[in-house]
């Protein structure tokens, strides 16, 4: 199934983060925190401004963002987890 964002919003799938601690203990799935971090699968074609005209987005597919703990909505597209945020969500795009 394919997902077309509409305006200023972003689909993002989470990148998981590590399984053990910088000390080697091994993190158990119930004391994870969800990620903070995602690569971009789809964006909006941007938000219209006052003219009529579209804004377009600062990210694009396949950007590695950073985005805030609870920004966005969970969707689960074809069995897997991601996330639709507005842009103003994105905090920055990792290079």
């Amino acid at each position: 199934m394919k997902v077309r964002p509409l305006n200023d919003r972003v689909l993002v799938l989470r990148i998981e983060g590590e399984e053990k601690s910088a000390g080697g203990i091994i993190i158990p799935d119930t004391a994870k925190e969800k990620p903070q971090e995602g690569k971009v699968v789809a964006v909006g074609p941007g938000k219209p401004n006052d003219k009529g005209k579209r804004t377009p987005l600062d990210v694009k597919e396949n950007d590695r963002i950073l985005f805030g703990k609870y920004a966005g909505t969970d969707i689960k597209i074809d069995g897997v987890e991601h996330l639709i945020l507005h842009e103003d969500d994105i905090l920055g795009v990792l290079e």
